[in-house]
């Protein structure tokens, strides 16, 4: 009872009965459906539908622009119609375009289709980060996101493990399947979300004219300034690099099966499962600034460590590639988290929309300049030099985020408990 307690606090626990566990409910849902088909885009428009890898890869990096460039009409649309209205669209049509993903056949549907598809998760994520920022309120913020977090690593896992008994390449249609119950799925989770209307209506401010609720002056805040550069440089030595060139390096310069990286990658999604609760009661009352600063410090201890494999037999690559993966997990626990409860907090309640949309900018823009500078590094015969070049940007974006510090209160920081709103 008492690790429950430390874990969980009683007063955390009491917000679980409530709309927080309706959200969770959807977040959980909407994560097994993408864990169905997270991995299966370009094996999908390869191996099932016959394009070109060439093809493939370009359309992912279309449609990170796509979701980049959609992104701050999703957090305008928050602002003025409201969370709630704006998220249940976006499963909507979400869903709709999952089931239209499953019958592509030519190269202008898969275009059209993936485009969309990329655009429209800002109708999802924006939306629900300001959604849970609402219901969750001040004082249990952080909580509410890392709980959040896990669960999507949970459901995504889940996912992953039924997409495995079904998907086989021998029979095509078993991936048309995945596509159609994962828009299915996608529908269901948005109903979820129905009841929490009350929640997700557009604020009101009468003492704000439409020039003070505008993206000027989001732009103008430089603490959201220095926070969004500060976690893209910090995102590049981490997520967006790891998702560009880590199977890539495994395979082609470890000299690793393609079939390890399953195992890596396991260690990392249990690792953030079983800890998160964990890491979110070390890092509470701690300074915000300094907990994602030690994010861009394990990070480079993660891409030292992958940097050495290359010098160790296969077994060992494997044991510290998996060990590697538990460290990347411990930061992703404490960015996602305090990363979202910093952006939320510095937030005025009529702009929230708009300042999530600017914050979610750092995944759209990490997934367009990794890849690139990945490929210069890898197409260059420099790859052995990529781990540790990555791991240095990592550390940039730490000394970033501690820049940050002074310009935060001790409540935005999280050293001190935010006040509560009336």
């Amino acid at each position: 009872m008492k690790i429950l307690d430390t874990l969980l606090p009683a007063d955390f626990r009491q917000s679980l009965r409530g709309p927080l566990r309706i959200y969770y409910g959807a977040t959980l849902l909407n994560a097994v459906g993408n864990g169905l088909t997270l991995s299966f885009m370009v094996v999908y428009l390869h191996n099932v539908r016959h394009f070109t890898t060439g093809f493939a890869t370009l359309l992912l990096a279309g449609a990170a622009v796509a979701s980049l460039a959609v992104g701050p009409l999703w957090g305008t649309l928050v602002d003025h119609v409201g969370p709630w209205r704006v998220a249940l669209a976006g499963f909507a049509m979400n869903g709709a375009v999952l089931g239209w993903w499953a019958t592509v056949h030519t190269h202008g549907e898969a275009i059209a289709c993936g485009l969309t598809m990329a655009a429209l998760g800002g109708a999802q994520w924006g939306p629900g980060m300001v959604l849970l920022a609402r219901i969750a309120g001040p004082e249990q913020r952080a909580r509410a996101f890392g709980m959040n977090f896990m669960l999507l690593n949970f459901g995504i896992g889940l996912g992953s493990l039924v997409s495995a008994t079904i998907v086989n390449l021998r029979h095509p249609a078993t991936f048309t399947l995945l596509y159609l119950i994962d828009g299915a799925v996608t529908l269901v989770a948005g109903a979820f979300i129905i009841p929490l209307r009350a929640h997700g209506q557009a604020v009101r401010d009468e003492h704000h004219d439409d020039e003070a609720r505008g993206w000027g002056v989001v732009i103008r805040d430089r603490r959201l300034v220095r926070y969004v550069v500060a976690a893209l440089v910090l995102m590049i030595g981490g997520y967006g690099s790891q998702e560009a060139g880590f199977s890539l390096f495994v395979v082609n310069d470890v000299h690793l099966s393609v079939h390890a990286i399953g195992l890596i990658f396991f260690f990392n999604t249990t690792t953030i499962v079983l800890g998160q609760l964990g890491t979110l009661h070390l890092v509470t009352g701690k300074s915000r600034t300094r907990v994602l600063a030690a994010v861009g410090v394990l990070w480079f201890l993660f891409w030292v460590i992958l940097a050495v494999t290359l010098a160790v037999p296969a077994g060992l690559a494997v044991a510290s590639l998996c060990a590697a993966m538990v460290v990347f997990a411990i930061g992703e626990t404490m960015l996602q988290p305090v990363g979202q409860a910093l952006v939320n907090d510095i937030a005025p309640e009529h702009l929230r929309g708009r300042y999530n949309a600017a914050a979610g900018t750092t995944w759209s823009l990490s997934s367009v300049v990794a890849p690139l500078l990945t490929a210069l590094y890898f197409s260059r015969g420099l790859g052995n030099w990529w781990p540790l070049s990555t791991g240095i940007t990592a550390l940039v974006g730490s000394a970033m985020m501690l820049g940050l510090r002074r310009r935060l209160t001790p409540a935005e920081d999280g050293r001190e408990l935010a006040p509560a709103i009336d």
